[in-house]
């Protein structure tokens, strides 16, 4: 099974199409989203669609910290990286709200586990970011009986493994290479961000995990960044949201 695996979409509608164009090319044959479907960008309600379509299909999803704050947003005045949160909310039909609802915050399939964040604690959005964060996810998959990580959140790629040592190391991947991450090892991949990029790069980002072959390629896919800042200036939401599509920070 090839399985492309999405995170942090952002209501950005052109990359997801992308990234689901990509993956299709390459043969996925299943997909998991790993939560952040809202939240910044223009188009909720068009992800939702295609998110709620992918779900119909069989995929696996868990729910993010900005569908959390879409869901019970917070004041106006907290401003920040919720200042999207009320607008989205008013966007959603009631069968995207209980779509989103109902998500859980962990899937686990076999030998994976899904979640946004991490892990451990999944309910508190702790950053995978270091060795130590890194390890607190993988002990907590491995009281659940997995061996494999995937989740988002950091809005960058990267690929923690953890051996016969106590500290899991830190790989930073290069997109388009395939990463053996065989069974006896310990793996907790974050896949990026497909709706809003922060590494210095504007093309969204996604990961495809061959399951029989237990290869890891994590991908880089260019979309209309500037349609999908369009449709964020339309929408009336802050103006840095847009323009951070352009930079990639």
């Amino acid at each position: 099974m090839k399985l492309a695996v999405l995170s942090d979409l952002h209501a950005n509608r052109q990359a997801l199409d992308a990234c689901l164009a990509d993956a299709h090319a390459r043969g996925a044959t299943q997909y998991a989203v790993l939560g952040d479907l809202v939240g910044y960008g223009g188009e909720p309600g068009a992800v939702l669609d295609t998110v709620i379509d992918l779900a119909q299909r069989g995929a696996w999803l868990v729910r993010g910290n900005h569908d959390a704050a879409a869901l019970d947003p917070p004041p106006a005045s907290a401003g920040g990286d919720y200042a999207s949160a009320a607008w989205t909310a008013s966007q959603l039909s009631a069968a995207q709200r209980k779509f989103l609802i109902e998500l859980p915050l962990v899937a686990r399939s076999d030998f994976m586990l899904f979640v946004h964040a991490s892990a451990n604690e999944p309910a508190r959005w702790h950053y995978v970011n270091n060795p130590i964060t890194a390890r607190a996810s993988l002990d907590a998959a491995s009281a659940q009986g997995a061996t494999h990580v995937f989740a988002g959140h950091v809005h960058e790629q990267r690929l923690f493994y953890q051996g016969a040592g106590r500290t899991p190391m830190a790989f930073d991947p290069t997109a388009g290479v395939a990463i053996p991450v065989p069974r006896h090892r310990r793996w907790h991949a974050t896949v990026g961000s497909v709706g809003q990029p922060r590494d210095g790069r504007i093309d969204a980002m996604y990961a495809l995990f061959d399951t029989l072959t237990l290869q890891l390629t994590f991908l880089r896919v260019p979309y209309d960044h500037a349609a999908a800042a369009q449709a964020i200036r339309a929408a009336g939401l802050p103006a840095f949201y847009a323009q951070r599509l352009a930079s990639g920070q």
